[in-house]
């Protein structure tokens, strides 16, 4: 089947997803340990009032 004289790409049965999981699932353990990290520097002494933090009580803004 020909799409305006053009033939489309063969499939083949190679396997993508499978030799990429360890990083897909080495990404989301990095991202999950980032989360966790910033959430931990947010509510810290230092920061926990400072108005550029998302979780900071407004004073009446």
């Amino acid at each position: 089947m020909s799409w305006l004289g053009m033939t489309p790409l063969k499939k083949f049965p190679a396997p993508v997803l499978r030799p990429y999981a360890p990083f897909f699932a080495a990404g989301l353990i990095i991202a999950y340990g980032i989360n966790a990290a910033q959430n931990s520097m947010m509510a810290s002494d230092e920061w926990k009032n400072d108005p550029r933090n998302p979780n900071a009580k407004s004073g009446g803004h």
